[in-house]
């Protein structure tokens, strides 16, 4: 047996040390962390802007594994010009076990939530230098929740979390829900929420110890029950929802690829406005074209106004095709990428819902459109047109003009 001694100088080392620290810094900025020795900031926090709070500035992060790799802190504070007033939260886990990645966490939350929308509990983290709807959106309800959570996986492709929150909430906009005879301002809630995301077509590894996504797969799966027990620690209403959601992506030769995200979601008849859906609307209601001109969203319609519509049951479809980049130069590749949205819905008693007026999806909304990506600086252009059952009158309320940003890290 021959033995071989080989011996690497520092210089030879240190370069590759530095590129993995470099890459590891990279996707930790890239998913919205400023990582320290034992702490990595969220940057989500650091500025927004929405019409309620006008800008919206804070500070929040997570402790990190090398703190301690079985105990976690996690919280932030902000405070909003506009509305002058903090929010924050404050939050904890611990690990029960490794292999399943099995935490419990507990958290106590004093901030805003947008009406209408859906947070699915086992999204993972998305961050986004810019959020295009935050910087339109008027109507907010006020929250302050207590939660403890258990997220498990299940399976090496099925994540779940389980939570159970105690919530006060407060609209902050003039609004009553008729509930029992009652016209009710305020709503206590105790609510169980089960979530589960299923990746059937993704592989899994683990690396030390720790389940580890090495190839991502599609289509993807998250279903979410959510039930409100009345007379439970103070709740004043019950009611429930179930909402699902599907992404699939289909890659073609040349670099093309098509998306097409799936979301539904049904509640109870005695859900209020809060827990409606509103179908992910990014227009604001201004005269002209280029009075309306923001920013587009990722999956949100850019025709439909904002508070235009509410649904107790409701379904949206989205195909993008993401034409190959035109490789003009190394620097400049320009993506077209074209788009259909299409939603419809209904909401039964729609009168309970006092001091608000919207209308209903049953006839099924369209919009079609394009976007022009990546011309400048990450910056790019997108148009929508409004078609179909809810065409407005008025041709030029039926177009929404707007840019987009992409950057990728």
């Amino acid at each position: 047996m021959l033995l071989h001694s080989q011996s690497f100088s520092n210089t030879e080392i240190e370069p590759k040390q530095d590129s993995i620290k470099k890459k590891a810094f990279v996707k930790q900025l890239g998913n919205g962390f400023l990582p320290t020795k034992y702490f990595n900031f969220d940057l989500r926090y650091l500025i927004k802007f929405n019409q309620y709070e006008g800008l919206r500035t804070g500070i929040g992060g997570i402790t990190n594994e090398a703190l301690s790799e079985t105990f976690r802190i996690n919280g932030y504070t902000v405070y909003g010009f506009k509305d002058h007033r903090f929010k924050y939260s404050i939050g904890a886990g611990f690990r029960l076990a490794e292999e399943t990645n099995t935490w419990l966490n507990a958290s106590y939350t004093n901030d805003l939530q947008e009406t209408g929308s859906t947070k699915f509990l086992t999204d993972t983290r998305f961050f986004q230098f810019f959020e295009p709807r935050l910087l339109n959106i008027d109507l907010f309800h006020k929250h302050v929740t207590k939660a403890v959570s258990i997220e498990h996986q299940l399976a090496s492709k099925l994540l779940t979390e389980t939570q159970f929150a105690v919530s006060n909430i407060n609209p902050t906009y003039n609004y009553q829900y008729v509930f029992n005879n009652n016209a009710l301002s305020e709503f206590h809630l105790s609510t169980v929420t089960l979530a589960l995301q299923w990746s059937p077509f993704s592989h899994y590894d683990y690396a030390k110890n720790k389940l580890i996504e090495t190839k991502e797969g599609y289509p993807k799966f998250t279903l979410q029950f959510t039930n409100s027990f009345k007379n439970l620690f103070n709740s004043n209403i019950n009611f429930s929802k179930l909402d699902f959601r599907t992404i699939h992506k289909i890659p073609h030769k040349n670099d093309a690829l098509s998306e097409i995200t799936l979301v539904s979601g049904i509640t109870s008849e005695n859900a209020p406005l809060t827990h409606l859906y509103h179908a992910y609307p990014n227009n604001i209601r201004k005269e002209t074209i280029m009075q309306r001109f923001s920013v587009a969203g990722l999956n949100s319609f850019e025709t439909m106004f904002f508070n235009e519509f509410f649904s107790d049951k409701f379904t949206t479809f989205q195909l993008k095709h993401y034409i190959a980049p035109f490789k003009i130069s190394k620097r400049f590749q320009p993506q077209l990428v074209l788009i259909t949205r299409y939603a419809i819905g209904d909401i039964e008693n729609p009168e309970r819902h006092q001091n608000v007026t919207f209308n209903s999806l049953k006839k099924g909304y369209t919009e079609s459109g394009f976007e022009l990506n990546k011309l400048l600086f990450g910056f790019g252009l997108s148009f929508s047109y409004r078609y179909g059952a809810y065409h407005l009158p008025k041709t030029e309320d039926n177009i929404a003009l707007k840019f987009t940003f992409n950057v990728t890290l």
